[in-house]
């Protein structure tokens, strides 16, 4: 099992700037990707980004090209999501997830984070 935990969401401005975190523990070795998904009242879980663990090859959502940038720490096992140029319309729920291949939809992905809020205002 992976737990995975989220923190830095919260309210900002458009044009704004947030940082999210998941902290991932438990068996992490099988945890090859690590991703972002958001979903927002009344809409499907999308992807947002996803980085391969081990090389850092990093993939994004066309939405969020330019804006947003996935990373790692190796040594505190968690991976960050830096938000740029905060737009209303990226106000969703985020989650981490983990799995053994970047794919852009949910299922495959076997680990969740429980989400955290990020609201934009325009």
């Amino acid at each position: 099992q992976v737990q995975l935990v989220e923190s830095g969401g919260g309210s900002v401005q458009a044009g704004g700037s947030l940082r999210l975190s998941c902290a991932a523990s438990g068996r992490t070795s099988s945890a090859f990707v690590r991703g972002w998904f958001r979903q927002a009242p009344g809409k499907e879980r999308e992807f947002v980004a996803a980085i391969y663990w081990s090389a850092g090859t990093t993939y994004y959502a066309d939405s969020v090209k330019g804006r947003f940038t996935i990373s790692r720490d190796n040594a505190k096992n968690t991976v960050y999501l830096q938000m740029n140029s905060l737009k209303p319309e990226d106000t969703a729920v985020y989650y981490c997830a983990a799995g053994p291949n970047v794919v852009t939809t949910p299922g495959p992905y076997n680990y969740w984070g429980q989400g955290t809020q990020v609201t934009v205002s325009s």
